[in-house]
């Protein structure tokens, strides 16, 4: 088996495991409601400030779901020494590293699909398919910190607590540039201006975190 093809075991792998039992996505995705509700009351979903808001709101429920998801991308492998079994196949570390975000970003897209309806109903806000590369790069910007992290921190006792306090400071220039695109891109702007100069700090956060993530997967895992 390739590299390429060991990645998309170990994504389809999760995959199963995370259909069989919905336990990560389950919760982002009742988490997310949760929180999408209580703004809904908090900020008043008719008022315009709301919709001037609205894309930053968007990204908090992603963020603070998504962790949920990330948590148990490689804590799921503790069970039975199956994390070391995967450390020592013969596969290299950056394809460990990419089924295992590529497995990760498939449940946080379910998430915001499912999230995103919701979003526009209770901020009654139109859904614009611009967003779709936002939310793509927005996300994978958060899986790839999250999945680096997750590696670093999966036997620390405290990983539930230790994730978020790695993500969030890592992650301020990209949801930073995915709220404020989010946000005018809701309120009918177009790629054009400052809006593309966003866009392109976001891709250029993902490169260079996805080659940081890649290059230094083995050294996180391994030690």
């Amino acid at each position: 088996m390739n590299s390429f093809g060991a990645a998309v075991a170990i994504a389809r792998k999760d995959l199963r495991s995370e259909l069989r039992s919905k336990e990560a996505t389950n919760a982002a995705v009742s988490f997310a409601l949760v929180i999408l509700l209580i703004l809904s009351v908090a900020f008043e979903p008719t008022g315009d400030e709301t919709h001037a808001i609205a894309g930053g709101l968007l990204w908090i429920v992603f963020a603070f779901s998504g962790t949920l998801i990330l948590n148990r991308t490689f804590a799921r492998e503790l069970q039975n020494d199956a994390l070391e079994a995967l450390i020592a196949a013969p596969i290299p570390g950056w394809a460990l590293f990419l089924g295992k975000a590529t497995s990760s970003l498939v449940m946080m897209l379910v998430v915001e699909v499912v999230s995103l309806p919701i979003f526009a109903i209770f901020y009654d806000v139109s859904l614009v398919w611009t967003l779709v590369p936002v939310l793509l790069l927005g996300t994978w910007a958060l899986v790839v910190v999250g999945v680096a992290f997750s590696a670093l921190t999966v036997n620390v006792q405290l990983r539930e607590v230790m994730l978020p306090l790695l993500i969030y400071p890592t992650l301020v220039p990209a949801l930073i540039a995915s709220m404020i695109l989010t946000g005018n891109l809701l309120d009918g702007q177009a790629f054009a201006g400052d809006n593309l100069t966003w866009l392109r700090l976001l891709v250029g956060f993902d490169i260079i975190y996805t080659a940081l993530a890649v290059g230094l997967i083995d050294i996180v895992l391994v030690g």
